[in-house]
Parts: structure tokens; sequence; C-alpha cells
């Protein structure tokens, strides 16, 4: 997708960053407290969806999946169902040759980075790659730690080592700039009604009460093949 140019001028743009989303796994989210799980995830996803729409290369990195962790959130994996996570030992993703050989291959000097745990999984991996000559935009409500004070002490560390702290929306909203920009005009849209919480239900109040358009139709739920077996 070519989409029109945005002016940069240090702001994210869609043809200037990579994400890398890191070790949102199961035994990872187990124990986070810094932020409510539930808002985690579909801050995760919502913002997996726009990086998807904005046709900005997004990387996926697990750690020890199948002894420790588990597998990748299933919500995060079916927007990226053809992409298989680079799997680490390493709790530092920048010790990893293949995640760094990844971000290299995007050719982009900006990495906006998320994961869990805040303390290790981000602050090691964006100390490092601001080291190399990397700007790291850290999506701080797509991260979170085993407790407040843990994550904001992991914060106020990789933005003292220069990081800069963004949130999903903030990054979403930056990619799209001008409203009048229609190619990704209604995904966006539709991002912030089903992610956005109160704020997209009011968006899509205006939507329907004020514009008069047709409400939204959400996707059905299909029930697993085990549970329709028993109706």
């Amino acid at each position: 997708m070519s989409l029109a140019k945005r002016s940069e001028k240090g702001l994210l743009t869609p043809d200037n960053c990579v994400v890398a989303l890191i070790d949102h796994q199961p035994q990872m989210l187990f124990g986070v407290t810094s932020i409510d799980r539930q808002t985690l995830i579909n801050n995760v996803v919502g913002f997996s969806k726009a990086a998807k729409l904005f046709d900005v290369p997004l990387i996926l990195s697990t750690v020890e999946s199948k002894s420790l962790s588990g597998y990748i959130w299933p919500q995060l994996k079916a927007q990226y169902p053809d992409q298989t996570p680079i799997e680490r030992s390493t709790m530092n993703a920048w010790d990893d040759a293949n995640f760094v050989a990844a971000i290299k291959a995007t050719g982009r000097k900006k990495i906006v980075l998320a994961g869990l745990w805040t303390q290790a999984c981000v602050t090691y991996p964006t100390v490092q790659a601001i080291s190399d000559g990397y700007a790291v935009y850290v999506v701080e409500d797509l991260s979170g730690d085993l407790d407040l004070r843990t994550h904001n002490a992991a914060m106020r560390r990789v933005e003292q080592a220069g990081a800069k702290p963004v949130t999903w929306i903030q990054v979403m909203l930056e990619w799209q700039r001008d409203w009048a920009l229609k190619e990704t005009y209604d995904g966006v849209v539709e991002i912030v009604k089903n992610h956005a919480g109160a704020y997209g239900v009011g968006v899509e109040y205006a939507y329907t009460m004020v514009h008069g358009t047709a409400q939204t139709h959400f996707p059905t739920w299909t029930p697993p093949l085990e549970l329709a077996a028993h109706k």
C-alpha cells in the first residue's frame, strides 16, 4: 500500500519506523498488575491492527515459549497469522541475532517498542538499541510489570537513556495526522470504535445518532466446535 507522505520533523510516520512487540505471552501476563490485564490485551490488539492498517513493519518476538512463557496471545497472533514470532532464550531481545537482524532488515532507525515486562524485556533492548544509534519509542500502555512502582522505575530508566514514552492511540493518530487522508480514515475510525473504550462508543454514537449512518456490524462470535457440539 502506498500512503500519502506525512511530514516528519521529529514525528513518527508510517514509513520511518518499525514496531516491535516483545513477549506478549501468558506467563508474562500473569504477573502484571501495573495495568489492567484485559485492557492491556485490548490495547495490544488495537495497536497491532493500526500497524497493519498503516503498513508499518511489525516484528513479534517470544521467549522460552515451550518451557516457561507459553505461546503468543491468540488475540495478537490472529492479527498476523502468517508471521512466526522470533523465539529467544535471552531476556534481552537485543542479545538475539535474529531479532536485531529483523530490525535492521527494515532499514528503519525508529523503533516503536513494547513488551512484558517493562523492567527487563522492554528496558534492556531499548537501552542497547539507543546505544546502537536507534531512536526508541516505548509504548507505555502496551507494556506492564509486576507492580506500578516497578513499571514506573523502568520507564524512568528508559527515558533517562533517551527513549520517548508514547501511548498506542497517540502513535496511531500520529500516523494518521490528517483526517483528510481518506485511505486510512475509515480504518482508524473502526479501530477506535472497537478498542478505544468510551471514546470509541462516543464515535459510534456520533456516527449513528448525529450523522444518521448505519450502526457498525461487529463480527459475530462462532463457538468452538466442542461447544457447538453440546447445543
